[in-house]
């Protein structure tokens, strides 16, 4: 829609003009740590949620630091839960 692609900072930048809103009320959720920390430096929050199947039982989590992200879920009704739904 923008000519962007994560992690390019216009691409959340973007997405916030889309929606009408500053950075800092978008909320990136993903399971790849690079997209979350690309739209932290844009202001956005960010939540993880761990994946760990996504390329098959062999594959490792992303690394990431503790704390790193605003919220951390184990999956989506965990991130919901987390959101207070």
């Amino acid at each position: 829609m923008f000519g962007h692609y994560k992690p390019d900072p216009e691409t959340y930048r973007g997405a916030a003009k889309l929606l009408g809103v500053d950075c800092a009320e978008l909320m990136l959720v993903a399971c790849h740590p690079d997209d979350l920390r690309a739209a932290k430096t844009q202001g956005c929050r960010s939540a993880y949620v761990l994946r760990p199947f996504e390329h098959g039982a062999e594959h490792r989590p992303y690394k990431h630091e503790r704390d790193e992200f605003d919220i951390e879920a184990a999956d989506f009704v965990d991130l919901a839960a987390q959101l207070g739904a």
